[in-house]
């Protein structure tokens, strides 16, 4: 669990178990949006074949989008009154997306990505109860956000594997 010297001073209309929880949460979204624009950066580097064009575009413009989103959940997190985890280490504690050994080919660049994307959705949904519950509306916006973004990004690369 997170820990904060000034969550006392927190007054926000939800308690300071129920922030925790939210703050726990979204620092496993945190880590993992993060874990997914690392490896989505090193495909757009990596990536070869007839579709690369293409593929290096697409993954520029997902990682882009990746980069603003961990701004945004790691300010909820602070809001929240607690530190958002920055480090590897944190992240690879945290985080449900596995890393990518070696440099794959383009095909299983795109499989790969749409399990991130696909881990991403459901980490954001497995929040979204307490938040729900708590009338958190903030963190429920984000969480809805960052779902409909992840949702739209999987179906799109999904569409490039079909024959």
């Amino acid at each position: 669990m997170l820990s904060s010297t000034n969550i006392k001073n927190v007054n926000i209309g939800i308690d300071d178990a129920n922030r925790a929880k939210i703050a726990d949460g979204l620092s496993r979204l945190l880590a993992d949006t993060y874990s997914l624009y690392l490896k989505t950066h090193n495909f757009h580097w990596n990536v070869t074949g007839p579709m690369f064009q293409t593929l290096h575009l697409m993954f520029e413009t997902q990682y882009t989008e990746l980069a603003l989103a961990v701004d945004l959940i790691d300010e909820r997190i602070r809001a929240l009154g607690y530190p958002a985890p920055g480090t590897y280490s944190e992240y690879a504690k945290l985080s449900s997306i596995p890393e990518t050994a070696g440099v794959p080919k383009a095909k299983e660049m795109i499989r790969l990505l749409v399990e991130g994307q696909e881990a991403v959705t459901r980490t954001a949904r497995s929040i979204f109860p307490l938040v729900d519950a708590v009338n958190d509306e903030p963190s429920a916006d984000l969480l809805t956000q960052r779902m409909q973004v992840h949702e739209k990004t999987a179906w799109m690369l999904r569409s490039l594997l079909e024959e």
